[in-house]
């Protein structure tokens, strides 16, 4: 990822400065398209969004004239929500005009987000995420920024501003209640 400190002014510039905005835009456009790259390697092979597609819808979410931005962290966790956004609402209408006729439900045993499992159905993952979100807000942002952004540990404690082995052990948690919520439905 680039420069923290340099993100960061970018980030605060961008809002009232065109230049501040169009060189924002060149320092995190690669790393969005990562992202998406990663998110879109987890999806079903037939998913029509493309990464491309993905991150420009993501940054032009992101940035505006209205957008204020404290630093790099508060926009990589904005950048997950952003992510998971595009990727559900995209499901849920493609869902609606299957009618659900070629999904296949997928567990979480042995899965690992970060290491590219394919098929997860991102529609339901959202569905959990809502409600774990009544029980620890905190482990819905992990799990944002691990599974819809793709960061690494290292980079998700850095945005949340807590330890890798915080990181690590929230990490453990969430995929264990992920994987307990969809094995009692089913």
């Amino acid at each position: 990822m680039s420069g923290t400190n340099e993100i960061t002014q970018l980030l605060q510039a961008a809002s009232k400065d065109r230049v501040a905005e169009a060189a924002l835009i060149n320092a995190l456009y690669g790393e969005l398209q990562v992202m998406a790259r990663g998110l879109m390697r987890r999806e079903n092979a037939a998913h029509t969004l493309q990464p491309t597609a993905l991150a420009n819808e993501a940054c032009m979410k992101l940035l505006g004239p209205d957008v204020r931005w404290e630093n790099r962290a508060h926009f990589f966790g904005a950048a997950a929500q952003a992510m998971r956004r595009i990727l559900v609402d995209h499901a849920r209408a493609r869902r609606a005009n299957k009618r659900g006729g070629d999904w296949a439900r997928v567990t979480f045993d042995g899965v690992d987000f970060a290491d590219g499992e394919v098929g997860l159905d991102v529609v339901e993952v959202d569905e959990l995420l809502s409600a774990l979100e009544t029980l620890d807000e905190r482990m819905v942002r992990l799990v944002e920024l691990r599974f819809f952004t793709g960061l690494s540990v290292e980079e998700t404690a850095e945005v949340m501003n807590v330890s890798p082995s915080t990181v690590k052990r929230d990490w453990r948690f969430a995929r264990a209640w992920l994987r307990e919520q969809l094995g009692d439905a089913g």
